[in-house]
Formats: structure tokens, sequence, C-alpha cells
């Protein structure tokens, strides 16, 4: 079921619970008012009767005072009866039917209780009987028919069940509507999540509107959204570094391995090779050894994400390049090297400056054809390849 339809039935269930308390609440109120006007016509009555007739009489009057209200109860006359305490009944003319006598009538009748107010079936009329003691002696049973006071709480019980039915129903109705307008931005959020998940668009944004829960929910869905969108652009731009880093660590490695592997070969033939000329290789291997070594270290930390801090010095930067193009020879002996250098001081850090000038110069020495040439300019503190 959904969060709205069960969202609808809550507010119908809401509704219903206060109509009906509401119903019933009018239903008891009403029932006891008319009821209390039964019971005050009936004290009236034996109020004028009581002060008519002190005790019960050998036959029955022929008529009783009515009260001042001039109120008819159970007919013409109502129905009147005189209990004696040993319980002999005396019906006033015309009640065709006897009123019940119980136990706390004859206690009522011997003088021995108050009197009290009761119903009854009698005939198969719903009545209020009144009971109350006479002055000297016996007791006085009064009644009136409930028939039209049962047909008006009826008709207010039928009309309740009707308010209770279409208070539901109309509940219901605008439970609906109002959920559908309240849960419209919930309906958005749902919408834009199910887009992010299934096209992976994390530029979709939703509008918030006033500073309820909803909209706060919506602006925490889209703080949450640009988080995700900056952490997959740094995860982007992380794979791209790492591409790169592959690549630079390819060419960065290549030069190195590449002699390093030339100079061992030449050193295999013993015969063509001086003692002098070997000591040089030697010396030219453990010197590429050690480039190698730096750069797999440097790699590493770069793979780490930990860039090494490195300080900034005066470096020389003619003698510099006159290294790196003595090295460049030694790889590239196909190429002949013109170096123009002029005296340079400048700050850098040595290992990074001399790393990009070797690149320059191995660059230059690769595209470069058999014979080339390859000009190597320091003037003014700019290096020209």
């Amino acid at each position: 079921m959904s969060f709205r339809r069960r969202l609808s039935l809550a507010t119908a269930a809401a509704v219903a619970v206060a109509v009906l308390l509401l119903a019933v609440g009018a239903y008891v109120v009403v029932r006891a008012q008319l009821r209390a006007e039964v019971d005050s016509d009936l004290r009236e009555r034996a109020t004028a009767v009581t002060g008519f007739v002190s005790s019960v009489p050998d036959e029955p009057p022929r008529r009783l005072p009515r009260p001042p209200g001039g109120n008819r109860v159970g007919g013409p006359v109502g129905y009147v009866q005189f209990v004696r305490g040993d319980g002999e009944k005396l019906r006033m003319p015309g009640n065709r039917v006897a009123l019940p006598v119980s136990q706390e009538v004859l206690e009522v009748a011997r003088g021995e209780a108050s009197g009290f107010v009761t119903d009854a079936d009698v005939s198969g009329d719903h009545v209020r009987i009144l009971t109350t003691p006479l002055e000297d002696g016996g007791a006085v049973q009064i009644a009136r028919s409930l028939d039209e006071i049962d047909e008006v709480l009826a008709r207010i019980r039928l009309i309740g069940v009707a308010a209770l039915l279409g208070g539901v129903a109309l509940a219901a109705g605008l439970g609906w509507l109002l959920t559908r307008a309240a849960l419209a931005p919930v309906e958005r959020l749902t919408e834009a999540s199910e887009h992010v998940a299934t096209t992976r668009d994390l530029t979709r944004r939703i509008e918030a509107r006033g500073s309820d829960e909803i909209a706060r929910l919506a602006a925490s869905f889209n703080t949450m959204l640009d988080a995700l969108e900056r952490s997959t652009a740094a995860l982007d731009a992380s794979l791209v570094a790492q591409r790169q880093l592959v690549a630079d660590a390819s060419h960065e490695l290549r030069t190195p391995l590449t002699s390093i592997r030339t100079n061992f070969e030449i050193l295999r033939d013993e015969s063509a090779l001086s003692s002098a000329d070997r000591a040089q290789l030697l010396d030219a291997v453990s010197t590429q050894m050690e480039e190698l070594s730096t750069l797999v270290a440097d790699l590493i930390e770069l793979a780490r994400g930990d860039q090494p801090v490195l300080e900034s010095e005066d470096v020389r930067l003619d003698r510099l390049v006159e290294e790196a193009v003595a090295r460049a020879r030694g790889h590239a002996p196909h190429v002949e090297f013109l170096t123009r250098l002029e005296p340079r001081v400048v700050e850098g850090v040595p290992e990074r400056l001399e790393r990009a000038i070797r690149n320059l110069l191995d660059n230059a020495a690769k595209f470069s054809p058999p014979d080339g040439l390859v000009e190597v300019t320091l003037a003014g503190g700019e290096l020209r390849v």
C-alpha cells in the first residue's frame, strides 16, 4: 500500500473517530435532556397527586388533578396506579394494563425506601415510571410512554450514522487531494533519485521551496548531489592523473632501461673494450641505476598521492644542462649535440630541473634522423632545444 493511501486512510479514520465521538456525545446529551424533561413532568404530576391523595384510597378517584403545565402522560390521563404495602394494586379508570410492582416498589409503599424512577415495558409500550410514597402509607406509580422520545432518538441515531458515513467519505476524498498536494515534493524527490540512479546524471537538482521538512529534505538532497558531483569529478581527475602517471612512468623508465640494457650488451663483449672503456661504461650503468632508483621512488610517492616536499635552492642551470647533454650523447651516439650555454643561476629543485632538461634532450634525440643535429641554447635564462 502506498504512503499516500495510508495517509488518506489515516485521515479518514481520524475524522471517523471525531465524528463518531461527536455524534455519540450529541446523542447522549439529547437523550439525557429528553428523559430529564419526562422525569420533570412525572414529578410535577406526582406532586399534584400526592397533594390530592395522602393514602391509597379504597376506590380509585374519578379524576386526578393535572399538573400546572397541562402535560399528558400515557394518553388522556396517563398510567396511574396505587400500591398498598401488601402489594395490592389499585388502577385508575381507563388504565387497561397494570404497572409492574417489584420489590423496590413494595419497599417504597411500606415506607422503607424513597421514591425512584425506572424504565419498563408494559404490554409492548416502553414507559418511564416514577414511584413515590404517599404521606399516610402506600405508594403511587405514574408512568409516561417513551415511544415518542424513542422515535426522536432513532432519528438522531440515523442522522448520526449518515453524518458518520458522509464525514468519512468526505474526509477520504479531501485527504486524498491534500496528501497528493502535500506529497508532490516527495514525488519530485523520488523522481529525481530514480533519474540519478538510472542515468548517473548528477546535475539534476530539486527546487526547494519554503522552510518546512520537505524543503529541508530537498536542500539536503541537492547538497548530497553536489558532494557526489565533486567526488565524481575528483575521481575522474584521479583516473586521468593515474593514466598520465602510467604514461609518464613508461616514458621516464624507458630511457634508463634502454641505456642500461645497451651498456650491458656492450659489456658482454670483453674483447671489444679496453679497461678504460669498461670502467667508463660501468660508471654510466651505475649512474643510470641511481637515476632509475630515484624515478621508481618518485613514482611510488606519486602513486600513493604523497607529493615529496623538496626545497628550492640556487642552481647553476648551465652546468645542469651541460651534464644532461653529456648524458644524452651517451644515450644517442647517432645524434650530434651542439651547445651554446651562458652561465646562469636560477632558483629551483635540481632533481626536477635535471629531469625536465633530460626529457627535452631525449625527445629531441628520439625524433632526430640519423646524423641529426640537436642545438641546445641557454641565453637570458631561457633554455631552447
